[in-house]
């Protein structure tokens, strides 16, 4: 299987046609995210989760800051034209849609819940 390099408009496209993938980017599309919060909000397993975060993160849409043990992650900034572009009808295309606002909603009830258990790091 031919591996294509970020930028490529093949890579965003293949990156983008898994809905795992497409899920794990609503959610991030509220900001930054820690991987507990991911997966606790789509029932999915971490390594699954960290997979798909993986390959986002290869094709350069997503931002990765670590915080002691946990990972969290962003939208990355672009400068690529299309990249921009189909983000950005991506994007519309999440707010109009019920199962992602569903689990947006979702996200922000499992985001409180995880927050207690956290120990905060910056304050060591």
């Amino acid at each position: 299987m031919k591996e294509y390099r970020k930028g490529e408009p093949a890579m965003l496209f293949k990156t983008l046609s898994d809905p795992t993938r497409l899920r794990l980017l609503n959610l991030l599309a509220c900001g930054e995210t820690c991987v507990c919060e991911l997966t606790d909000t789509l029932g999915v397993v971490q390594p699954k989760v960290s997979r798909h975060l993986a390959r986002l993160k290869r094709a350069g849409l997503v931002d990765a800051r670590r915080n002691g043990k946990w990972i969290h992650y962003r939208w990355a900034q672009h400068g690529d034209p299309l990249v921009r572009h189909v983000l950005a009808g991506l994007r519309e295309w999440m707010k109009s849609n019920d199962a992602m606002n569903g689990e947006r909603r979702r996200r922000k009830k499992v985001c409180c819940r995880i927050s207690r258990r956290k120990p905060n790091y910056e304050n060591k």
